[in-house]
């Protein structure tokens, strides 16, 4: 049993950033097909100022149940990309910058979520303005009008609006993200008795780093769904202190929560989806967990 057990510590290896980065973008791309009905309604709900319950009817009313899945495959493109990156990415960069020592600081693993978020963000923005687009369009447009018409009015620029708030919202978001998954799974593993790569601890510290996600990004999502859901053809706020500033005049600071409880929605069974499969990925293939 011992020498059994040695032996399964000895298989066990640190992925290299490429590994890690494939199992991230295959764990969020699963993911992703179960909470892309909740993002939707966040979005329109952001955008439309309308509740929960009228949006959904509003969806429902327009296309029927598929529509809930409108987008989907820009949201495919964004987190083999983005998310493959601030996913599959934490763990040797964390590891690189010393925060994957028992004894590392939280704010050194928030640095490490960061890192990856922000550069993940960049490769990511293009799908994420596709995604928004398609979402929120309720022209009859097909997507490749939309497409079309973005490149001709703002050329490849206009694949990349929104993308200041959006690298500080990954930031916040990843480091919020994997720093508090990080360190309340050692805590859970302190406190309990429990193994590192157990279900029970990966599920609840990722329903703990989903709560704490939607506190600190809620209003960095609704400044992005702003920024990015603007006509293809005129800019109505001047970058993202502008839309901040016109948003805040108009609604009220509280405003920049609003959708709060979709993005909870989405966040808290996002994050432990994409946590848990993640880890499961890890695990068959041999290497070592978050």
């Amino acid at each position: 049993s011992t020498q059994q057990q040695f032996f399964t510590m000895s298989e066990v290896r640190k992925p290299t950033l490429i590994e890690s980065m494939a199992c991230g973008g295959a764990a969020a791309a699963f993911a992703v097909n179960f909470t892309h009905p909740i993002e939707l309604v966040k979005t329109r709900m952001q955008v439309s100022g309308a509740g929960i319950g009228e949006t959904v009817a509003g969806v429902m009313k327009n296309g029927g149940v598929g529509a809930f899945w409108k987008g989907l495959p820009f949201g495919w493109g964004r987190e083999l990309s983005y998310t493959s990156i601030k996913l599959g990415a934490y763990a040797p960069v964390r590891n690189a910058i010393g925060a994957g020592d028992p004894d590392a600081s939280i704010g050194m693993k928030f640095l490490a979520g960061a890192i990856t978020g922000g550069v993940g963000s960049v490769v990511g923005n293009p799908f994420d303005v596709l995604k928004t687009l398609a979402q929120t369009n309720t022209t009859g447009d097909s997507m490749g009008t939309l497409v079309a018409n973005l490149y001709r009015d703002q050329g490849i620029g206009g694949f990349y609006r929104g993308v200041e708030v959006n690298i500080m919202r990954a930031c916040v978001l990843n480091a919020t993200k994997m720093g508090v998954y990080d360190a309340t799974k050692g805590s859970i593993v302190q406190y309990t008795g429990w193994n590192r790569k157990d279900v029970k601890t990966s599920f609840g510290a990722a329903f703990v780093a989903g709560f704490f996600m939607t506190v600190t990004v809620a209003p960095w999502d609704m400044l992005r769904t702003k920024l990015m859901n603007q006509p293809t053809d005129k800019k109505i706020y001047n970058g993202f202190v502008d839309c901040a500033k016109k948003t805040i005049q108009a609604d009220g600071v509280l405003s920049l929560w609003r959708g709060f409880v979709p993005i909870w929605a989405r966040f808290a069974p996002q994050a432990t989806l994409q946590l848990l499969s993640i880890e499961v990925i890890y695990n068959a293939m041999g290497f070592k967990g978050i």
